[in-house]
């Protein structure tokens, strides 16, 4: 890592990727569509959400305009009543003198306290706009997007970049463009004051041009890295806390601290390269600074001996000499929270320019009522594009039936059932409900009228009453605790602390893993859906727990369109056909009885469980 960033140093690249290759950033080092690629492209993204307070943006230079105009003054005044002084012209009344002066100065610093304020004002509400955005966007991306990408690298886009920007449009943004001001308005009146003198002052510029240009190149993929390493190691904190149990079970404490060491000796070396680089660029513009001063002061004593300039314009010329340089300065300075912030937001364009869950068809429309047939037609599926997860997948489901899904890990059992909701679109064939083709129906009424039960089920902050309120939110507190009764979690709820206001912590932590499913299976009985469907709902019940709910979810069933993965016997033999799947093909389909009868994949799979049952 070490050896790469040094090459970086040495040999940089305008579009330089670090870490392209090695894990950071998206997959397999694929850029994402429509990643910003130049300083112009982002600036010109930032400006489109600046732009919305066009009025206040005004407001702001008008009062950094005012302020540049004052700081030039001031030093003006200063060296014209030097003159006076010494050519002993009468009538001047220092006190006059004195106030005017004051009067500047106060001016200069109300100016810039105001622009400050309202500059920050503006920068709060762009940030809070780009952060309310992106997660909305969020909301509107695909399942893969998820799939291919660690919680706490996209926390890291919505936290730390979004943040970098912020900074930025606090202090710096308003700096660099009060020195870009100053520094115009200075070279104006030193060129007026002195030609020569303005031409001397410039000799030290191209040095100062040369030494940013060639540093910069080579922080601005160093920062970049540094951004991709942050959102690595969010990435890296966010899995091993979410996986202590297991870290502490196979007591991989040891191997887990080395590779956050790893990942943080990473975010070490690159933010230790670019901020010692760049830390060249105040230092290079302090010399040049007291080179430039010195030359000013030397030629204008000798232009002042002979008489070709009078001692004021001088003592104007040494501090304008300062005014020149304080903004190139001030603009090195600030070149680090710079190039931090145009790595971040380039890092939230990269979110915001991926493709988006594909948009509902022009003429679909919201269903009112679905009966649950439903039909699957030659349907074949692919995460990558290269090999099929699903192949040829042909069966029709009456409404009110129940359908058990069962296979070996990998037959493709979720996936069909991520199509049926339409979280992915087949390659081939077609899906239809009530005998319409699914892509025709707008998702959040397909949605909508589903419920779902997950293997890993999820719970959100709050009381078990919201939680199960969840699936249905104008429901009434009876209504709950009558799902709650039928998945057989009333129990169990009231002999905890507080019943269903007892406040549940992130992910729902403090209660097993089965009294968690049970949550969710009242959740979606509260729901009242046309169509259910369970993935492994049952797989954290204890036996006699799951022998008790199979009455509430017979009941819940009833009537409606159900889609059962389980490998429990108990489960199975339920359903009214069984889908036999493996590797992506449907090998056989029928009843339980019917499938016993069968020499196949389902006889093996019943008769291993038995045996199973029996050792």
């Amino acid at each position: 890592m070490l050896k790469a960033l040094l090459e970086a140093f040495r040999h940089p690249k305008p579009d330089i990727e670090l870490g392209a290759g090695s894990g950071f950033g998206t997959p397999s080092g694929r850029k994402p569509k429509g990643k910003a690629k130049d300083w112009s492209g982002t600036l010109k993204r930032l400006w489109s959400y600046l732009a919305v307070r066009k009025a206040k943006l005004g407001l702001v230079l008008f009062m950094v305009i005012l302020s540049s105009g004052l700081s030039l003054l001031g030093p003006y005044m200063i060296g014209m009543a030097v003159d006076d002084y010494l050519e002993g012209a009468g009538g001047r009344s220092w006190g006059i003198f004195l106030g005017a002066l004051s009067l500047v100065y106060i001016l200069y610093s109300l100016t810039s306290w105001l622009q400050n304020i309202w500059m920050i004002e503006v920068a709060q509400e762009t940030i809070y706009r780009m952060r309310t955005e992106l997660f909305a966007y969020l909301h509107r991306l695909p399942i893969s997007f998820f799939n291919r990408r660690q919680q706490g690298e996209i926390m890291s886009r919505l936290t730390n970049d979004i943040e970098n920007v912020s900074s930025t449009l606090n202090s710096s943004a308003i700096q660099i463009f009060s020195s870009v001001l100053t520094l115009v308005g200075t070279v104006a009146v030193m060129l007026w004051l002195s030609p020569l003198l303005t031409l001397l002052t410039f000799i030290v510029v191209p040095l100062m041009l040369f030494g940013m240009r060639w540093i910069t190149r080579r922080t601005g993929p160093l920062f970049k890295e540094r951004q991709r390493n942050m959102g690595e190691l969010n990435g890296y904190i966010e899995e091993t806390l979410s996986g202590q149990r297991i870290i502490k079970a196979f007591s991989q404490e040891t191997r887990v601290i080395q590779g956050f060491r790893e990942r943080n000796n990473r975010i070490m070396l690159s933010g230790y390269w670019a901020q010692s680089i760049s830390g060249f660029i105040p230092k290079l513009m302090n010399g040049l600074n007291n080179l430039s001063f010195a030359i000013v002061a030397g030629v204008g004593g000798l232009l002042a001996i002979h008489g070709s300039i009078s001692v004021g314009v001088i003592l104007v010329f040494v501090e304008y000499t300062r005014q020149f340089t304080r903004p190139l300065n001030d603009l090195a300075n600030q070149w680090n929270t710079l190039l931090s912030a145009v790595a971040g937001a380039e890092r939230v364009f990269e979110v915001l320019d991926e493709e988006t869950e594909a948009s509902d068809e022009g003429a679909a429309i919201a269903l009112e009522h679905v009966a649950g047939a439903v039909q699957f037609s030659e349907v074949a599926f692919s995460y990558d594009g290269e090999g099929d997860t699903l192949q040829n997948i042909s069966f029709e489901a009456k409404p009110g039936e129940m359908i058990a899904l069962v296979g070996p890990t990998g037959a493709g059992k979720t996936t069909l059932i991520g199509l049926l909701s339409r979280f992915y679109d087949p390659s081939e064939g077609r899906i239809m409900i009530d005998g319409r083709d699914i892509t025709s129906i707008k998702r959040e009424s397909l949605r909508g009228h589903m419920a779902f039960v997950l293997q890993d089920s999820f719970l959100f902050k709050g009381s078990i009453r919201d939680n199960i309120r969840y699936g249905k939110l104008d429901a009434t507190d009876e209504e709950v605790e009558q799902a709650a009764k039928l998945a057989n979690a009333h129990s169990f709820i009231m002999r905890m602390p507080g019943g269903y206001d007892r406040m549940l912590s992130a992910d729902g932590s403090g209660i097993s893993q089965g009294q968690k499913q049970l949550l969710a299976i009242a959740r979606a009985i509260l729901a009242d859906p046309a169509m259910l469907i369970l993935d492994e709902a049952t797989s954290s019940i204890d036996t006699v727990t799951e022998v008790k709910i199979q009455e509430g979810l017979q009941a819940l069933m009833k009537g409606r369109t159900s889609f059962v993965i389980a490998h429990r016997l108990n489960t199975i033999r339920a359903a009214d056909r069984i889908l036999v799947l493996r590797g992506g093909r449907l090998i056989q389909q029928g009843s339980h009885e019917k499938l016993l009868q069968e020499e196949g994949l389902y006889q093996d799979l019943v008769q291993g469980q038995r045996k199973a049952a029996v050792n």
